[in-house]
């Protein structure tokens, strides 16, 4: 059989074809015969000397770890997903430190409970891929190292990230389930449908797309039983709210709701179905295919209660939302050649809005179409146009959502919350994946900054802290170029950066998105990471890892300043409902009324504080700035555990089950660092142990004599020595032992086998005393049965024996009187038949004579 190879191909992005003439060193072309038996001259660049891929043989093919693959490259590694995934329908593939989630867009029986216990105390080789090996393997080191862990699960919109961080969290509920009554492991899981409900939606790419990122901490006692947890949340998609783009929806609760509205408790919401509202109907088709939303809605309801939210909450939460949809229906109508507009006060809508949230009516319609400008000499109060009334009514929305959306975040986290003192945690990232759109706004931008700071630690993580770790050891390493995209974050977040140029035109009392689009062109056009594009004044393409965005400055400002009128929260704030009114009392976020307006005083309507505030030096946050903030806050919590990934790919635009796109697939794997963790997964020494660490973990694999010496770093050199026959397989640093992929797994298995022996001579010795004494037990009690038996036995014997005797003697006796009478029967005949023969013979004699 001829030599394979792989050679690029635009629809196949690889594809494999047979050398069928050998190559001599200058030859122009290699001779190739395709699959399909067609030949080929491929050209060779001999400048470049570039040969084509080499094949694996078949025997490697489907391989659940890639990193055992004779030849790592992209070709291999696609093709290796290819054939597992189509071939074998697995979706799981280890990539060294990485797990590689394929969505196969369809229910797999792969995750009931008795798939959990069996993952459960596993090594992470020892099965077959799976999410559940990396929980175990977290969980594991979590006991083992003392030392929190995170699970990173990461990829595009679609690929499946919010599936596999929910199937995680069910691992650890079931295998950390708490000590005590609380449940709290029913109350982790039930947070997921009704953060499901309030965050996720569906988009063009994926049906049910989380739209805000969110980092579960589920905190361990010392005896890795889960006593509570914590969830923190970043950037909800606020927008969602007032707009979807053709084939979206809003979020999913606003459409069980309406799917729920017939039920009795729902009568006074004032619902009917979602495409009578416009923030349900703008993307078209309101309904998803398989997807029930009345049914989803008990499931809601029912998490609520299981966390411990109040019926009379629970209503209320729910016509808050109902409000939200009322309030996008009022009809604005405008007056005075558009400078001056008004809703109704018969509007069937505003007065729902008004009686749901417990406001007064008269206000709400005064405020929406008036806005109250304050000076240094006077306050007026001056009219809206019909765009305006329409922004402002948006941001009320938007703004009543967030915060009702933080309420329930900070409600779980109290239902979650123990008084026990955590021993340590495990977290579970799952966040916006990498988006590019057609329009490409500010909460793109937010997005694909979150992902570019998770690829800069995946990178650190994997590369960096690699190869430093090396050099530092004093282990023979040769350094791997990879890309390192801090350029690009600095563009993003340094001094003078995207955000912070943002920021500073919010501050500009006239600054427009235009403005800030020409300042970022005349500070940026030098660098790499930043491009101009030809046909617009008002947009900017940055280079990401991942790929290239053109982002629409319009909107980015006003999204940044998040602006919501004051007059407005004020009404809400005097809500006769308690907890309408709780979620603005405390409110720092809404804007001053306009940009005149800085460091003046803020009214209360119901608290009874002074009216006039001293003048605040620190004005309200951008979003970018908060959202900045939050992320560095994350990367600290991430650095500080241990982290495990798991990338998440979508094989297919369509949602087809079970449909490789080979382009599309090797677009992410190209992005995520798939490819370079095999390479340095392996080159390198992915284990390592201190030897205080290897001595102690590994003391029972040790002789006596070696166990008296008094350097440990020798005793531990000299074991492994013994035990592994290969040094390529080992190196010794300065303070930590390194070792090559799977050793570790093998001195595990070294050292249980050696803990399994002890194990079966203690048992050996248990069980030959318990079945001693079983047994003298059971022979006492045999000798007992028998004695009584025999002496049964013997009395039966003797009591044949007498009778048997007595039987004959009566036999004896009846035979011998039947014999005797049978012979005098005889003889008795015999003597009459004499006697008259003997007459007769006399008779004769006598008559002769």
């Amino acid at each position: 059989q001829y030599t394979r190879v792989w050679i690029p191909d635009p629809d196949e992005v690889w594809r494999s074809a047979e050398i069928i003439k050998d190559y001599k060193e200058g030859d122009k072309s290699l001779h190739l015969k395709l699959e399909d038996e067609t030949l080929y001259e491929y050209p060779i660049d001999l400048q470049g000397n570039e040969l084509p891929f080499l094949r694996n043989p078949d025997i490697l093919v489907g391989e659940n770890d890639l990193t055992a693959l004779s030849y790592l490259h992209e070709p291999a590694v696609l093709h290796n997903l290819k054939v597992r995934f189509l071939e074998s329908n697995h979706i799981y593939t280890y990539c060294g430190i990485v797990l590689v989630a394929i969505n196969p867009y369809e229910q797999l029986p792969i995750y009931e409970q008795d798939v959990i216990y069996a993952y459960s105390g596993q090594n992470m080789g020892d099965m077959d891929p799976h999410i559940f090996a990396v929980a175990e393997e977290a969980y594991k080191q979590m006991a083992r190292d003392e030392k929190n862990q995170s699970i990173i699960v990461s990829g595009e919109s679609g690929a499946g990230k919010t599936v596999s961080a929910k199937y995680a969290m069910r691992f650890f509920a079931t295998v950390g389930g708490s000590a005590s009554e609380t449940n709290i492991e029913a109350k982790v899981l039930a947070s997921s449908p009704i953060m499901e409900a309030i965050g996720n939606a569906k988009t063009t790419r994926n049906d049910n797309s989380s739209r805000f990122g969110k980092y579960i901490q589920i905190g361990f006692d010392k005896r890795y039983h889960i006593i509570g947890a914590n969830m923190r949340t970043y950037l909800l998609e606020k927008s969602r709210v007032v707009f979807q783009a053709e084939d979206e929806r809003n979020y999913h609760i606003f459409y069980q709701l309406c799917a729920s509205a017939s039920l009795p408790e729902f009568k006074d919401l004032g619902l009917t179905c979602a495409e009578d509202f416009f923030y349900t109907s703008q993307g078209g088709d309101t309904s998803i295919d398989g997807v029930d939303d009345a049914d989803d809605f008990e499931k809601t309801r029912h998490a609520f209660t299981l966390l411990g939210v109040k019926e009379s909450h629970q209503t209320t939460i729910f016509r808050i939302i109902a409000a939200i949809l009322h309030l996008g229906n009022l009809e604005i109508q405008g007056e005075r050649d558009g400078d001056a507009c008004s809703v109704s006060s018969e509007d069937e809508h505003l007065n729902n809005f008004c009686g749901l949230l417990g406001v007064e009516h008269s206000q709400m319609q005064h405020w929406l179409c008036h806005r109250k400008l304050v000076t240094m000499a006077e306050t007026y109060v001056k009219n809206m146009s019909v765009q305006q009334v329409v922004n402002a009514r948006n941001a009320l929305a938007k703004h009543i959502y967030a915060q009702l959306f933080n309420w329930i975040v900070q409600h779980i986290n109290k239902a979650l919350h123990t008084t026990v003192k955590q021993h340590s945690f495990i977290g579970v990232l799952d966040i916006y994946g990498f988006e590019t759109f057609e329009v490409n706004s500010f909460e793109q931008f937010c997005i694909n900054y979150a992902n570019e700071k998770l690829q800069q630690q995946f990178n650190s993580h994997v590369f960096k802290l690699e190869q430093e770790e090396y050099m530092k050891e004093g282990i023979p390493w040769t350094l791997i170029d990879f890309y390192d995209n801090q350029p690009c974050i600095d563009l993003i977040e340094a001094k003078l950066g995207i955000l912070d140029l943002l920021d500073e035109e919010c501050k500009v009392p006239k600054g427009t998105d235009q403005n800030w689009a020409q300042k970022l062109y005349d500070r940026h056009a030098s660098s790499q990471h930043f491009q101009k594009p030809r046909m617009s004044n008002t947009s900017f393409i940055v280079l990401h890892f991942a790929d290239k965005v053109e982002y629409q400055s319009e909107g980015f400002l006003e999204k940044n300043r998040d602006t919501v009128y004051e007059e407005q929260i004020n009404i809400l704030k005097a809500s006769k409902y308690q907890m309408v009114a709780d979620l603005f009392q405390d409110e720092k976020d809404a804007a001053p009324a306009t940009s005149m307006a800085k460091g003046t005083s803020k009214i209360s309507v119901r608290s009874a504080r002074p009216v006039i505030k001293a003048a605040n030096k620190e004005h309200k946050k951008t979003v970018g700035h908060q959202f900045r903030n939050s992320l560095h806050l994350l990367m600290e919590t991430l650095d500080a555990t241990t982290p495990h990934y798991v990338r998440c790919i979508k094989p297919n635009d369509e949602k087809l089950p079970f449909k490789f796109d080979p382009k599309r697939a090797v677009q992410q794997l190209r992005a995520c660092g798939v490819l370079e963790t095999i390479r340095i997964s392996a080159a390198g020494f992915p284990s390592r142990w201190s030897y205080h660490d290897f001595f102690n973990r590994y003391r029972v694999l040790m002789k006596k004599r070696d166990l008296s010496k008094n350097d440990k770093k020798q005793i531990c050199q000299t074991l492994l020595e013994d035990l592994i026959k290969d040094p390529d397989k080992f190196q010794f640093g300065r303070t930590k032992i390194f070792f090559r992929a799977g050793q570790v797994a093998y001195l595990e298995k070294l050292r249980a086998d050696k803990f399994r022996a002890a194990t079966i001579i203690i048992q050996k010795t248990v069980r030959g005393w318990l079945q001693r004494v079983k047994y003298k037990r059971l022979r006492k009690a045999a000798i007992v049965i028998q004695r009584y038996t025999r002496g049964h036995l013997a009395r039966r014997l003797a009591e044949y024996l007498r009778r048997t005797r007595a039987a004959i003697v009566i036999q004896k006796q009846y035979r011998m009187l039947r014999i005797l009478r049978a012979f005098q029967r005889v003889r008795n005949a015999t003597i009459t038949i004499q006697a008259f023969a003997r007459g007769m013979f006399v008779r004769r004699i006598y008559h002769k004579v």
